[in-house]
């Protein structure tokens, strides 16, 4: 439910986070935080000043991946370089893994409140317990706004970002994708400049920040790391619904391929007997009651029809574009399956509920609204072990030296069940 603001008790990151990467950096490898951190800026240096031209309509071509791969598959070992099989043994023997997740950083107004996330993030990585370090954030869309061109990427991604010590990858948002009709940019050039690199490298977009490209093998594929393994597919550039198909003939721009990869890859899931957490993310949310957005009830039925089909249902799905927090509980057969919202990193301004209601709220016989907070920016913590998965929602105005979040909910991996 949402709470009252609370003044925030932000400090610039004061001490550089210990992350558990080996010092020597083979030739090649990828570079993520800064050497040493810095101050938060106050202006960008490039402000939006193309807010209010008209996008083009329609749904966008969807870039297929590397190599036409019907279930493109990156690794965190991949994206570690030459330390990925250490990082990946060091993870499997503490017997969990964290990592961060969070939706809609840019923002067009000024870099504070998007620092103000990453800042907070920043601080997860100072732990007693080396153990609970996250090793990545996957990001869940609209890294730059309000069009996804490259000359935003240094004020919105690449400098809020820059003392975040690990790697970034995810799915993009629509705003990622929009162009406009004089744009000399195409649909998802400068996304795919940065985070489908076909190796990591210093992006032009990057201003002169240490931070790689990143190397996912397309704007959907599988990513799998020790304990969990996401499936992320792309909603498309429209303000509303999200799009991942045709829809029998509806976006004629588009097919089944995003479709078939998820089938592909859950029913995978399946012939591998994977046991650890199962996370499907898509930008637009299936489920949301904020003002500014609806849900993507025809986007959930293509995901539904995937997961009918290989007889595989994720443990969680995580979204973004809604700007605040929310959790849902959908119940499908015995399984309850919780529906993330975490469109709140960063972007200005929120966006309020609906109506004001006291969770837990019963939509109806399948839908629960368990909590929600539309007054704070934050983002997601997620733990996995062999037997649970852990989400907690960290608002980031609870500062750097609170480490309790506001919301939480744990998965049983094996019973479906949640606590």
């Amino acid at each position: 439910m949402a709470k009252p603001h609370k003044p925030s008790s932000h400090q610039p990151t004061k001490k550089h986070p210990v992350v558990p990467t080996p010092p020597t950096r083979a030739s090649g490898d990828p570079i993520f935080g800064q050497p040493q951190p810095s101050p938060d800026p106050t202006t960008f240096k490039d402000p939006v000043t193309d807010a209010s031209q008209p996008d083009v309509a329609g749904v966008q071509p969807v870039p297929q991946p590397a190599a036409a791969a019907t279930e493109p598959i990156l690794t965190l070992a991949q994206i570690y370089g030459s330390q990925g099989a250490t990082i990946t043994q060091t993870i499997q023997t503490a017997g969990r893994i964290v990592f961060h997740s969070l939706g809609d950083t840019g923002s067009v107004i000024g870099p504070i409140t998007q620092s103000l996330v990453a800042d907070k993030m920043v601080t997860d990585f100072t732990e007693a317990n080396s153990a609970d370090v996250p090793s990545f954030c996957y990001h869940l869309g609209d890294a730059v706004y309000y069009f996804g061109e490259g000359e935003y990427y240094y004020d919105q991604f690449f400098e809020p970002f820059r003392n975040y010590p690990a790697p970034i990858l995810g799915i993009p948002g629509n705003h990622d994708g929009i162009v406009y009709s004089t744009d000399p940019a195409t649909t998802l050039q400068a996304y795919l400049r940065n985070f489908c690199a076909s190796a990591p490298a210093p992006s032009p977009d990057a201003g002169g920040l240490s931070r790689t490209t990143m190397i996912q093998p397309g704007v959907y594929y599988t990513f799998d790391a020790p304990f969990v393994r996401i499936l992320g597919v792309y909603s498309n550039a429209l303000e509303d619904p999200g799009v991942i198909s045709d829809q029998g003939g509806t976006y004629p721009t588009l097919d089944q391929r995003q479709i078939t990869f998820l089938t592909t890859a859950l029913k995978r899931v399946k012939s591998e007997s994977h046991t650890g957490a199962l996370i499907i993310a898509v930008h637009h949310p299936p489920f949301t009651g904020g003002t500014n957005h609806g849900g993507s009830p025809l986007m959930l039925a293509d995901i539904d029809s995937a997961c009918t089909a290989a007889g595989v249902w994720p443990h969680a799905v995580f979204s973004g574009h809604a700007h605040n927090y929310q959790r849902y509980t959908r119940l499908v057969k015995a399984f309850q399956i919780p529906f993330m919202v975490a469109g709140c990193g960063g972007h200005s301004p929120l966006s309020s509920m609906r109506s004001t209601v006291r969770t837990p709220y019963k939509i109806d016989s399948t839908l629960t609204l368990e909590s929600y907070d539309d007054t704070d920016y934050g983002y997601l913590r997620v733990i996995v072990n062999a037997s649970t998965m852990t989400i907690e929602f960290h608002p980031q105005h609870d500062g750097g030296t609170t480490k309790t979040p506001d919301d939480v909910v744990t998965i049983n991996l094996a019973a479906r069940t949640i606590s």
